[in-house]
């Protein structure tokens, strides 16, 4: 019977320590030092084993740190609910609803910029090319792990209307929408949603910390909101990776116990 390479079998020699909790999730492994030395293997043989767990997506790399046992990810369950729109994006209690499932929810401060529309976002905006828009983008962890990026755009039109806290830097604690409506009378009435699925960027994969080889994809959803006459009021984007993020679409009377089968299911309302 044909024995499984020297790599192999080191790697799989460390994959039962994962699995069995030996080695934890998020500590660091033995150097490759230690590793020789442990298996008496040469410098290629311990990097193939590694490389062979980083395919598997069990250990990363980290520039200049060392390889880790990657951080266990629990998903987190979204109601999407088409009549209200809430699940698509997260919004102004984005926060309390994390809270409500027993999680601890964390924004970056909005990050402000105003930009040239092209474009998708030039297209759902129904803006000329080269339009301005402002654009609203954060990121969105939970219990300390990135899950996701959102950006809004929004027409220069409504600053130039008297909408001037869009270009702050800062929450708007009612919400983008809220405050559009309160001070320019702009009603949000509907929306249309659309997802996609694509490979991870460079800086979404860095900012994830999943592999930028696509094994983990995103989901990219695209929320265009229109007021009482048709017009769009923003563009909204949200990135989603794959193995921490999950949409539960319930239709009819489902019983409440299997709404959201792993109980970690979340009524977000409309965001920013």
């Amino acid at each position: 019977m044909a024995t499984d390479p020297r790599y192999r079998q080191i790697a799989e020699d460390l994959r039962e320590q994962i699995e069995s909790g030996e080695l934890a999730h998020g500590t660091q492994l033995p150097t490759e030092l230690e590793l020789r030395e442990r298996y008496d293997a040469s410098r290629n043989t311990v990097r193939d084993a590694i490389k062979l767990l980083i395919a598997r997506g069990m250990v990363e790399t980290r520039p200049g740190q060392g390889t880790f046992v990657v951080e266990q990810i629990i998903p987190y369950v979204i109601m999407v609910k088409p009549e209200t729109g809430s699940g698509l994006g997260e919004g102004a209690n984005y926060a309390s609803e994390i809270e409500a499932g027993s999680r601890k929810p964390k924004e970056s401060v909005p990050r402000v910029e105003v930009k040239l529309a092209t474009g998708v976002i030039a297209s759902e905006l129904q803006l000329q090319d080269d339009s301005e828009v402002v654009s609203r983008h954060q990121q969105r962890y939970i219990d300390g792990t990135p899950y996701s990026l959102q950006t809004s755009f929004y027409p220069m039109s409504l600053v130039e209307q008297g909408a001037v806290r869009i270009l702050q830097a800062a929450e708007i604690p009612e919400g983008v929408v809220t405050y559009v409506r309160e001070v320019l009378g702009k009603k949000q009435v509907s929306w249309r949603d659309k997802i996609t699925v694509r490979t991870p960027d460079a800086n979404e994969a860095n900012f994830f910390r999943v592999p930028d080889d696509g094994r983990i994809a995103v989901f990219e959803t695209f929320r265009t909101s229109f007021d009482e006459s048709g017009e769009p009021l923003r563009l909204t984007v949200t990135v989603y990776p794959t193995d921490r993020n999950q949409f539960v679409v319930n239709v009819g009377e489902v019983p409440p116990k299997q709404q959201a089968p792993d109980g970690q299911a979340s009524d977000r309302k409309q965001p920013e």
